[in-house]
């Protein structure tokens, strides 16, 4: 496991987003790990984590991207990060995001940022998906607005639950949009560096919780091979 990404579980954890107990997912999915990127709130937390992603970035999408876009609204500040964070790398891409509703007054439309343009090869920055329901949203908003090109889809920890059919959600959704989805980390690499490990002389992922995690993923992840 790259050591950006080993780094980034544990900016998670210590950042108090990825959490451990009991939880109730937006599904009705009972849980014993939740992920929750709203829970960023300084600007020396979403500083690093725009380098986490910029670093996703450039390792699965390498140059097939040249505008980064951010579904709102918690995809506003991450796309924003992660584009400061990849000019600090010299690749500088323009970023654009969505409103949830249309502008009918001043510059007016539905974007804000780059005006999307024919020939255009969009990554789009996401925090988790399951559902996919932002992306649904967005992309025909994108394709409407211009002839672009799905670069793909980026998001913070890929939880590995189904979607609608029997796929993980964010395979799902690369599929239903042909385009190749990644995330900084799996839950399967945050099971892999955090079991029995101290973080801050604390053990958060003990054994029971490893079953509990793995007994969860037994139930709600993808049919088949993962």
């Amino acid at each position: 496991m790259q050591s950006y990404k080993k780094e980034f579980i544990e900016f998670m954890l210590r950042s108090g987003v990825l959490l451990f107990g009991d939880f109730t997912t937006k599904s009705g999915r009972k849980t014993p790990y939740f992920v929750n990127t709203g829970l960023y709130r300084t600007g020396a937390q979403l500083a690093e984590l725009g380098g986490f992603y910029a670093s996703a970035a450039k390792e699965y999408f390498g140059d097939s991207f040249n505008v980064l876009f951010g579904p709102a609204y918690k995809g506003i500040p991450l796309v924003a990060t992660t584009s400061i964070a990849l000019a600090s790398k010299g690749d500088d891409v323009a970023w654009c995001f969505d409103r949830k509703e249309v502008k009918d007054h001043g510059e007016g439309g539905t974007f804000v940022g780059h005006k999307l343009a024919d020939g255009d090869r969009v990554l789009i920055v996401e925090d988790v998906t399951t559902a996919g329901t932002s992306i649904r949203e967005t992309v025909p908003k994108m394709q409407a607005a211009a002839d672009v090109k799905l670069a793909g889809l980026l998001v913070s920890c890929d939880r590995r639950e189904r979607g609608t059919g029997d796929k993980a959600g964010l395979d799902e959704i690369g599929a239903e949009f042909s385009m190749p989805t990644h995330a900084i980390v799996t839950i399967h690499e945050v099971i892999e560096h955090l079991h029995n490990r101290e973080i801050d002389g604390v053990v958060v992922l003990d054994d029971e919780m490893k079953d509990k995690m793995e007994a969860y993923l037994a139930e709600y992840g993808p049919r088949g091979s993962d």
